[in-house]
Protein backbone atom coordinates (compact mmCIF):
# COMPACT_ATOMS: atom_id res chain seq x y z
CA UNK A 1 0.00 0.00 0.00
CA UNK A 2 1.44 3.48 -0.78
CA UNK A 3 -0.04 7.08 0.02
CA UNK A 4 -0.27 9.94 -1.86
CA UNK A 5 0.68 13.46 -1.36
CA UNK A 6 -3.22 14.41 0.07
CA UNK A 7 -2.98 10.92 1.86
CA UNK A 8 0.07 11.90 3.99
CA UNK A 9 -2.16 15.33 4.83
CA UNK A 10 0.99 17.02 3.38
CA UNK A 11 1.51 20.19 0.55
CA UNK A 12 4.47 21.06 -1.31
CA UNK A 13 6.95 23.63 -0.23
CA UNK A 14 5.39 26.18 -3.07
CA UNK A 15 1.49 25.00 -1.57
CA UNK A 16 2.49 25.69 1.87
CA UNK A 17 4.54 29.34 1.55
CA UNK A 18 1.25 30.38 -0.67
CA UNK A 19 -1.04 29.40 2.17
CA UNK A 20 1.11 30.45 4.52
CA UNK A 21 1.55 34.36 3.66
CA UNK A 22 -2.57 34.20 2.42
CA UNK A 23 -2.71 33.29 6.23
CA UNK A 24 -0.34 35.94 7.51
CA UNK A 25 -1.74 38.08 5.53
CA UNK A 26 -5.36 37.98 6.56
CA UNK A 27 -4.07 38.57 10.12
CA UNK A 28 -2.07 41.23 9.60
CA UNK A 29 -4.95 42.70 7.76
CA UNK A 30 -7.56 42.34 10.79
CA UNK A 31 -4.87 43.79 13.03
CA UNK A 32 -4.72 46.95 10.57
CA UNK A 33 -8.15 47.04 10.21
CA UNK A 34 -10.12 45.57 13.27
CA UNK A 35 -11.27 49.08 14.46
CA UNK A 36 -12.88 49.95 11.77
CA UNK A 37 -15.06 46.67 11.87
CA UNK A 38 -18.01 46.37 13.61
CA UNK A 39 -17.00 44.81 17.47
CA UNK A 40 -20.35 42.52 17.92
CA UNK A 41 -21.33 39.73 15.54
CA UNK A 42 -24.68 38.62 16.12
CA UNK A 43 -26.27 35.12 14.58
CA UNK A 44 -29.26 32.56 15.57
CA UNK A 45 -28.40 28.61 15.84
CA UNK A 46 -30.51 27.94 13.01
CA UNK A 47 -28.38 30.53 10.50
CA UNK A 48 -25.25 28.94 12.07
CA UNK A 49 -26.74 25.56 10.93
CA UNK A 50 -27.38 26.48 7.47
CA UNK A 51 -24.30 28.12 6.83
CA UNK A 52 -21.78 25.09 8.23
CA UNK A 53 -23.80 21.57 8.83
CA UNK A 54 -22.49 19.17 6.93
CA UNK A 55 -21.03 15.73 6.85
CA UNK A 56 -17.87 15.44 6.84
CA UNK A 57 -16.46 15.35 3.22
CA UNK A 58 -14.75 12.28 2.03
CA UNK A 59 -12.96 13.77 -0.86
CA UNK A 60 -9.86 16.71 -0.70
CA UNK A 61 -11.31 20.64 -1.27
CA UNK A 62 -9.56 22.96 -2.21
CA UNK A 63 -7.05 24.43 0.36
CA UNK A 64 -7.32 28.00 -0.19
CA UNK A 65 -11.20 27.54 -1.15
CA UNK A 66 -11.58 26.39 2.33
CA UNK A 67 -9.19 29.47 3.99
CA UNK A 68 -11.38 31.61 2.16
CA UNK A 69 -14.79 30.26 3.41
CA UNK A 70 -13.43 30.83 7.14
CA UNK A 71 -12.07 33.77 6.49
CA UNK A 72 -15.29 35.10 5.05
CA UNK A 73 -17.95 32.99 7.75
CA UNK A 74 -15.78 32.11 10.80
CA UNK A 75 -13.97 35.06 11.58
CA UNK A 76 -17.03 37.79 10.65
CA UNK A 77 -19.69 35.96 13.10
CA UNK A 78 -17.56 36.05 16.04
CA UNK A 79 -17.00 39.17 18.29
CA UNK A 80 -13.66 41.10 18.25
CA UNK A 81 -12.61 40.95 21.76
CA UNK A 82 -9.72 43.34 20.60
CA UNK A 83 -12.10 45.82 19.28
CA UNK A 84 -11.66 49.41 21.10
CA UNK A 85 -15.57 49.28 21.92
CA UNK A 86 -15.47 46.19 23.29
CA UNK A 87 -15.95 46.92 26.98
CA UNK A 88 -17.46 43.60 28.52
CA UNK A 89 -16.47 40.74 30.43
CA UNK A 90 -13.03 40.89 30.09
CA UNK A 91 -11.78 41.62 26.82
CA UNK A 92 -8.45 39.88 25.87
CA UNK A 93 -6.37 43.06 24.01
CA UNK A 94 -3.73 40.22 22.46
CA UNK A 95 -1.04 41.55 20.56
CA UNK A 96 0.80 41.07 17.00
CA UNK A 97 4.15 39.29 18.31
CA UNK A 98 1.90 36.71 20.73
CA UNK A 99 -0.14 35.67 17.54
CA UNK A 100 2.64 35.00 15.92
CA UNK A 101 4.65 33.21 18.75
CA UNK A 102 1.65 30.84 18.66
CA UNK A 103 2.24 30.07 15.10
CA UNK A 104 5.49 29.13 15.59
CA UNK A 105 4.37 26.87 18.57
CA UNK A 106 1.80 25.15 16.60
CA UNK A 107 3.58 24.68 13.23
CA UNK A 108 6.16 23.31 14.99
CA UNK A 109 3.85 21.66 17.26
CA UNK A 110 6.06 21.54 20.46
CA UNK A 111 5.37 19.41 23.64
CA UNK A 112 5.55 21.24 26.35
CA UNK A 113 4.88 18.37 29.11
CA UNK A 114 8.29 17.61 30.01
CA UNK A 115 11.56 18.22 29.67
CA UNK A 116 12.63 15.54 27.05
CA UNK A 117 10.52 16.23 24.72
CA UNK A 118 11.63 20.00 24.87
CA UNK A 119 14.42 21.47 26.94
CA UNK A 120 13.96 25.15 25.64
CA UNK A 121 10.50 25.12 26.07
CA UNK A 122 10.48 23.36 29.53
CA UNK A 123 13.51 26.16 30.07
CA UNK A 124 11.42 29.38 28.79
CA UNK A 125 8.43 28.24 31.31
CA UNK A 126 10.70 28.32 34.62
CA UNK A 127 12.56 31.57 33.23
CA UNK A 128 8.86 33.45 32.48
CA UNK A 129 7.67 31.93 35.53
CA UNK A 130 10.48 33.47 37.44
CA UNK A 131 9.74 36.99 36.19
CA UNK A 132 6.11 36.40 37.44
CA UNK A 133 7.24 35.24 40.96
CA UNK A 134 9.70 38.61 41.04
CA UNK A 135 6.88 40.26 40.12
CA UNK A 136 4.13 39.39 42.35
CA UNK A 137 6.90 38.66 45.20
CA UNK A 138 7.47 35.25 45.76
CA UNK A 139 10.80 33.33 46.45
CA UNK A 140 12.00 32.65 43.06
CA UNK A 141 14.72 29.97 44.21
CA UNK A 142 11.56 27.65 46.05
CA UNK A 143 8.32 29.09 44.21
CA UNK A 144 7.36 27.93 41.19
CA UNK A 145 4.24 27.48 38.81
CA UNK A 146 2.95 26.64 35.48
CA UNK A 147 0.93 28.08 32.61
CA UNK A 148 -2.36 26.98 32.29
CA UNK A 149 -5.36 26.99 29.42
CA UNK A 150 -7.12 30.17 31.66
CA UNK A 151 -7.74 31.09 35.32
CA UNK A 152 -10.65 28.23 35.63
CA UNK A 153 -7.72 25.77 35.57
CA UNK A 154 -5.22 28.01 37.46
CA UNK A 155 -7.94 28.02 40.20
CA UNK A 156 -8.74 24.43 40.22
CA UNK A 157 -4.86 23.60 39.94
CA UNK A 158 -4.74 25.59 42.73
CA UNK A 159 -7.70 24.06 44.87
CA UNK A 160 -6.38 20.58 44.10
CA UNK A 161 -2.47 21.48 46.09
CA UNK A 162 -4.62 23.30 48.45
CA UNK A 163 -6.76 20.78 49.37
CA UNK A 164 -3.17 18.00 49.28
CA UNK A 165 -1.18 19.63 50.93
CA UNK A 166 -3.77 20.83 53.86
CA UNK A 167 -6.23 17.88 54.41
CA UNK A 168 -4.74 15.09 52.60
CA UNK A 169 -6.58 12.44 51.41
CA UNK A 170 -9.77 13.19 54.37
CA UNK A 171 -11.81 16.20 53.38
CA UNK A 172 -15.18 14.69 54.98
CA UNK A 173 -14.73 18.00 57.62
CA UNK A 174 -12.98 20.44 55.23
CA UNK A 175 -14.31 24.10 55.19
CA UNK A 176 -13.77 26.67 52.45
CA UNK A 177 -14.14 30.24 52.63
CA UNK A 178 -14.94 32.83 49.46
CA UNK A 179 -16.63 36.07 49.29
CA UNK A 180 -19.63 36.42 47.49
CA UNK A 181 -17.61 38.31 44.79
CA UNK A 182 -15.27 35.73 43.73
CA UNK A 183 -15.18 34.75 40.60
CA UNK A 184 -17.82 31.52 39.75
CA UNK A 185 -14.51 29.23 38.43
CA UNK A 186 -13.77 29.38 41.71
CA UNK A 187 -17.46 27.79 42.74
CA UNK A 188 -17.03 25.07 39.83
CA UNK A 189 -13.53 23.91 40.91
CA UNK A 190 -15.17 23.46 44.63
CA UNK A 191 -17.43 21.37 43.13
CA UNK A 192 -15.05 19.52 40.84
CA UNK A 193 -13.36 18.89 44.06
CA UNK A 194 -16.26 16.53 45.74
CA UNK A 195 -16.92 19.20 47.96
CA UNK A 196 -20.20 19.69 49.09
CA UNK A 197 -22.38 22.52 49.64
CA UNK A 198 -22.65 22.52 53.53
CA UNK A 199 -18.31 22.94 53.12
CA UNK A 200 -18.62 26.25 51.62
CA UNK A 201 -18.98 29.39 52.88
CA UNK A 202 -19.73 32.41 50.93
CA UNK A 203 -19.33 35.28 53.01
CA UNK A 204 -21.01 38.43 52.18
CA UNK A 205 -18.86 41.66 51.04
CA UNK A 206 -19.16 45.17 52.48
CA UNK A 207 -20.15 48.43 50.93
CA UNK A 208 -16.79 48.82 48.46
CA UNK A 209 -17.54 44.95 47.81
CA UNK A 210 -14.66 43.68 49.44
CA UNK A 211 -14.24 40.36 51.48
CA UNK A 212 -16.29 40.93 55.01
CA UNK A 213 -12.96 40.14 57.55
CA UNK A 214 -15.33 40.50 60.69
CA UNK A 215 -17.79 37.89 59.05
CA UNK A 216 -15.13 35.67 58.00
CA UNK A 217 -13.37 35.49 61.48
CA UNK A 218 -16.90 34.92 62.86
CA UNK A 219 -17.56 32.00 60.11
CA UNK A 220 -14.29 30.49 61.05
CA UNK A 221 -15.16 30.67 64.65
CA UNK A 222 -18.39 28.66 64.43
CA UNK A 223 -16.81 26.11 62.11
CA UNK A 224 -14.04 25.24 64.40
CA UNK A 225 -16.56 25.25 67.41
CA UNK A 226 -18.55 22.76 65.39
CA UNK A 227 -15.77 20.43 64.96
CA UNK A 228 -15.36 21.08 61.60
CA UNK A 229 -11.62 21.79 59.75
CA UNK A 230 -11.54 25.17 58.19
CA UNK A 231 -8.60 25.06 55.58
CA UNK A 232 -8.51 27.38 52.55
CA UNK A 233 -9.47 30.77 51.76
CA UNK A 234 -10.45 32.17 48.43
CA UNK A 235 -9.12 36.03 47.79
CA UNK A 236 -9.97 38.32 44.67
CA UNK A 237 -7.34 40.79 43.49
CA UNK A 238 -9.61 42.55 41.14
CA UNK A 239 -13.30 41.03 41.12
CA UNK A 240 -14.88 40.64 37.62
CA UNK A 241 -17.61 43.23 38.55
CA UNK A 242 -15.65 46.14 39.97
CA UNK A 243 -12.00 45.35 39.99
CA UNK A 244 -12.38 45.25 43.64
CA UNK A 245 -8.79 44.20 45.63
CA UNK A 246 -9.56 42.32 48.92
CA UNK A 247 -7.87 43.30 52.05
CA UNK A 248 -5.24 41.29 51.53
CA UNK A 249 -2.86 41.77 54.38
CA UNK A 250 -6.13 41.00 56.87
CA UNK A 251 -6.89 38.19 55.00
CA UNK A 252 -2.74 37.00 55.27
CA UNK A 253 -3.11 37.48 59.20
CA UNK A 254 -6.17 35.84 59.44
CA UNK A 255 -5.23 32.73 57.09
CA UNK A 256 -1.47 32.60 58.87
CA UNK A 257 -3.04 32.60 62.59
CA UNK A 258 -5.87 29.76 61.46
CA UNK A 259 -3.89 28.11 59.29
CA UNK A 260 -5.43 28.54 56.13
CA UNK A 261 -4.20 27.99 52.74
CA UNK A 262 -4.72 31.67 51.13
CA UNK A 263 -5.35 31.50 47.48
CA UNK A 264 -5.74 34.80 45.84
CA UNK A 265 -7.84 35.27 42.78
CA UNK A 266 -5.69 37.64 40.72
CA UNK A 267 -7.00 36.23 37.37
CA UNK A 268 -8.15 39.89 36.94
CA UNK A 269 -6.07 42.33 38.55
CA UNK A 270 -3.18 40.62 39.24
CA UNK A 271 -1.52 42.10 35.80
CA UNK A 272 -1.53 45.73 37.69
CA UNK A 273 1.55 44.93 39.86
CA UNK A 274 2.95 47.02 37.02
CA UNK A 275 1.38 49.83 37.27
CA UNK A 276 2.43 53.42 38.86
CA UNK A 277 0.74 52.39 42.11
CA UNK A 278 0.18 48.77 41.67
CA UNK A 279 2.36 47.72 44.82
CA UNK A 280 0.04 49.57 47.03
CA UNK A 281 -2.70 48.45 45.22
CA UNK A 282 -2.26 45.14 45.94
CA UNK A 283 -0.18 44.73 49.27
CA UNK A 284 -0.44 41.66 51.01
CA UNK A 285 -0.26 39.76 47.60
CA UNK A 286 2.83 38.27 48.69
CA UNK A 287 1.80 36.48 51.61
CA UNK A 288 -0.30 33.98 49.30
CA UNK A 289 0.36 30.69 48.79
CA UNK A 290 -0.81 30.19 45.48
CA UNK A 291 -1.52 33.07 42.96
CA UNK A 292 -3.86 32.52 39.69
CA UNK A 293 -2.71 34.84 36.80
CA UNK A 294 -4.28 35.54 33.47
CA UNK A 295 -1.99 36.82 30.96
CA UNK A 296 -4.78 36.33 28.12
CA UNK A 297 -6.06 39.34 30.02
CA UNK A 298 -4.24 42.39 31.60
CA UNK A 299 -1.22 41.16 29.83
CA UNK A 300 -2.19 41.56 26.54
CA UNK A 301 -1.92 37.90 25.74
CA UNK A 302 -3.90 36.34 22.87
CA UNK A 303 -6.17 33.55 24.52
CA UNK A 304 -4.92 31.01 25.99
CA UNK A 305 -2.66 31.59 28.68
CA UNK A 306 -3.81 31.16 32.62
CA UNK A 307 -0.87 31.46 35.04
CA UNK A 308 -0.59 29.55 38.90
CA UNK A 309 2.23 30.87 40.72
CA UNK A 310 2.95 28.95 44.16
CA UNK A 311 5.59 30.03 47.29
CA UNK A 312 6.85 26.12 47.20
CA UNK A 313 6.92 24.43 43.71
CA UNK A 314 7.02 21.27 45.85
CA UNK A 315 3.76 21.61 46.17
CA UNK A 316 2.68 20.86 42.87
CA UNK A 317 4.69 17.99 42.08
CA UNK A 318 4.36 16.24 44.93
CA UNK A 319 0.56 16.69 44.20
CA UNK A 320 0.17 16.02 40.74
CA UNK A 321 3.70 13.21 40.32
CA UNK A 322 2.53 10.13 38.78
CA UNK A 323 4.79 7.56 37.68
CA UNK A 324 3.71 5.57 34.67
CA UNK A 325 5.69 3.03 33.37
CA UNK A 326 5.78 4.68 29.93
CA UNK A 327 7.24 7.31 31.45
CA UNK A 328 9.63 5.94 32.97
CA UNK A 329 12.78 6.79 30.95
CA UNK A 330 12.29 10.50 30.58
CA UNK A 331 12.16 11.46 34.33
CA UNK A 332 15.60 13.21 34.22
CA UNK A 333 17.22 14.75 37.05
CA UNK A 334 15.85 17.18 39.90
CA UNK A 335 16.56 20.70 38.06
CA UNK A 336 14.96 19.57 34.64
CA UNK A 337 11.27 20.12 35.49
CA UNK A 338 8.39 18.05 33.84
CA UNK A 339 5.54 19.94 34.11
CA UNK A 340 3.24 17.69 33.51
CA UNK A 341 3.80 16.76 37.11
CA UNK A 342 3.25 20.33 38.23
CA UNK A 343 -0.64 20.47 36.89
CA UNK A 344 -3.69 18.41 35.50
CA UNK A 345 -2.61 18.44 32.02
CA UNK A 346 -0.10 15.66 30.49
CA UNK A 347 -0.36 17.09 26.85
CA UNK A 348 0.35 20.85 27.06
CA UNK A 349 0.83 23.42 24.17
CA UNK A 350 4.15 25.50 24.52
CA UNK A 351 2.39 28.44 25.86
CA UNK A 352 5.46 30.21 27.49
CA UNK A 353 6.77 31.13 23.93
CA UNK A 354 4.14 34.00 23.26
CA UNK A 355 4.61 35.61 26.77
CA UNK A 356 8.48 35.74 26.54
CA UNK A 357 8.56 36.70 23.28
CA UNK A 358 6.21 40.01 23.53
CA UNK A 359 7.96 40.60 26.70
CA UNK A 360 11.50 40.45 25.09
CA UNK A 361 10.09 42.64 22.25
CA UNK A 362 8.54 45.12 23.58
CA UNK A 363 9.95 45.14 27.35
CA UNK A 364 8.44 45.73 30.74
CA UNK A 365 8.16 49.51 30.40
CA UNK A 366 5.44 49.15 27.05
CA UNK A 367 3.21 47.04 29.33
CA UNK A 368 3.48 49.22 32.45
CA UNK A 369 2.87 51.95 30.30
CA UNK A 370 -0.13 50.47 28.50
CA UNK A 371 -1.90 49.38 31.96
CA UNK A 372 -1.52 53.01 33.41
CA UNK A 373 -3.15 54.24 30.40
CA UNK A 374 -6.21 52.15 30.87
CA UNK A 375 -6.13 52.99 34.85
CA UNK A 376 -6.15 56.26 34.00
CA UNK A 377 -9.12 55.84 30.83
CA UNK A 378 -11.40 54.68 33.13
CA UNK A 379 -10.51 57.08 35.90
CA UNK A 380 -11.22 60.15 33.34
CA UNK A 381 -14.68 57.82 32.59
CA UNK A 382 -15.76 58.21 36.50
CA UNK A 383 -15.33 62.00 36.58
CA UNK A 384 -17.16 62.47 33.17
CA UNK A 385 -20.42 60.45 34.35
CA UNK A 386 -20.00 62.35 37.77
CA UNK A 387 -20.15 65.38 35.84
CA UNK A 388 -23.21 65.04 34.26
CA UNK A 389 -26.97 65.31 35.13
CA UNK A 390 -27.81 61.50 33.47
CA UNK A 391 -25.51 58.85 34.91
CA UNK A 392 -24.91 57.55 38.15
CA UNK A 393 -21.77 56.07 38.89
CA UNK A 394 -22.84 52.79 41.02
CA UNK A 395 -19.08 51.52 41.37
CA UNK A 396 -15.83 53.93 41.23
CA UNK A 397 -13.22 53.43 38.74
CA UNK A 398 -11.28 50.50 40.45
CA UNK A 399 -8.47 48.69 38.33
CA UNK A 400 -9.80 50.05 34.50
CA UNK A 401 -13.64 48.71 35.89
CA UNK A 402 -16.55 50.97 35.96
CA UNK A 403 -20.36 50.35 36.72
CA UNK A 404 -22.83 53.14 35.78
CA UNK A 405 -26.47 53.27 34.93
CA UNK A 406 -28.74 55.84 33.35
CA UNK A 407 -30.67 57.80 35.82
CA UNK A 408 -31.40 61.32 35.01
CA UNK A 409 -31.54 63.88 37.43
CA UNK A 410 -34.83 65.39 36.19
CA UNK A 411 -36.62 61.67 36.26
CA UNK A 412 -38.00 60.49 38.97
CA UNK A 413 -38.24 56.55 37.81
CA UNK A 414 -38.62 53.56 40.58
CA UNK A 415 -35.79 50.85 41.13
CA UNK A 416 -38.00 48.50 38.45
CA UNK A 417 -37.96 51.14 35.85
CA UNK A 418 -34.33 52.55 36.18
CA UNK A 419 -33.41 48.17 35.53
CA UNK A 420 -36.00 48.26 32.63
CA UNK A 421 -34.32 50.98 31.05
CA UNK A 422 -30.90 50.06 31.34
CA UNK A 423 -31.38 46.96 30.45
CA UNK A 424 -33.33 47.81 26.94
CA UNK A 425 -29.88 50.08 26.79
CA UNK A 426 -27.90 47.56 26.54
CA UNK A 427 -29.45 45.51 24.46
CA UNK A 428 -30.54 47.86 21.98
CA UNK A 429 -26.14 48.71 22.09
CA UNK A 430 -25.36 45.46 21.46
CA UNK A 431 -28.17 45.10 18.61
CA UNK A 432 -26.54 47.95 17.30
CA UNK A 433 -23.52 46.26 17.00
CA UNK A 434 -21.61 49.29 17.28
CA UNK A 435 -19.95 48.19 20.98
CA UNK A 436 -20.43 45.77 23.63
CA UNK A 437 -21.81 47.03 26.38
CA UNK A 438 -23.56 44.53 28.86
CA UNK A 439 -25.20 44.68 32.42
CA UNK A 440 -24.42 42.65 35.41
CA UNK A 441 -26.16 43.41 38.71
CA UNK A 442 -24.49 45.32 41.97
CA UNK A 443 -26.78 46.11 45.14
CA UNK A 444 -29.31 44.50 43.47
CA UNK A 445 -29.26 47.26 40.48
CA UNK A 446 -29.14 46.84 36.78
CA UNK A 447 -26.01 48.62 35.79
CA UNK A 448 -23.61 49.22 32.77
CA UNK A 449 -20.06 48.09 33.11
CA UNK A 450 -17.36 48.96 30.97
CA UNK A 451 -13.82 47.02 31.69
CA UNK A 452 -11.27 48.98 29.87
CA UNK A 453 -7.84 46.96 29.67
CA UNK A 454 -7.64 47.79 25.67
CA UNK A 455 -4.84 50.12 25.11
CA UNK A 456 -6.29 50.59 21.60
CA UNK A 457 -9.51 52.34 23.36
CA UNK A 458 -9.49 56.27 23.62
CA UNK A 459 -11.40 58.95 25.12
CA UNK A 460 -13.73 59.23 22.13
CA UNK A 461 -14.34 55.84 21.74
CA UNK A 462 -16.21 55.67 24.67
CA UNK A 463 -17.88 59.39 24.58
CA UNK A 464 -19.74 57.80 21.54
CA UNK A 465 -20.72 54.93 23.48
CA UNK A 466 -22.27 56.98 26.48
CA UNK A 467 -23.89 59.32 23.01
CA UNK A 468 -25.54 56.07 21.91
CA UNK A 469 -26.48 55.05 25.32
CA UNK A 470 -28.37 58.15 25.42
CA UNK A 471 -30.18 57.96 21.98
CA UNK A 472 -31.11 54.88 22.93
CA UNK A 473 -32.48 55.71 26.09
CA UNK A 474 -34.16 58.78 25.26
CA UNK A 475 -36.45 56.81 22.61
Amino acid sequence: MTLTKSDKLELTKAEMQDYGYQVVDAIVAHFDTQNEKFPVATASRSEMDILFQQDAPEHPSNATEVLHFVLENVMTKSNIVTHPRSYSFVPGPSNYISAMSDTLATGFNIFSGGWAASPAAAELEIVTMNWLLKLFGLPIKKGGGIFTSGGSMANLTALVTARNIKCGQDFSKAVIYLSDQAHSSNIKAIHILGFKKEQIRMIPTDMEFKFSVNKLKNAIAKDKLEGLQPFCLIASSGTTNTGTVDSLNELAAICKKEKLWFHIDAAYGGAAILAKNGKKLLQGIEKADSITVDPHKWFFQPYEIGCLLVRNHKWLSGTFTEKPEYLRDIEGNESEINFYDHGIELTRRFRALKFYMSIKTFGLKAFRKAIDYNIYLAEQLEDFLRKSDKWEVVSPANLAIINFRYNPIAENWSEKQLDKINQKISKKVVASREALLVTTILNRQVVLRMCLINPRTTMNDIKSTILLCEKFAAE
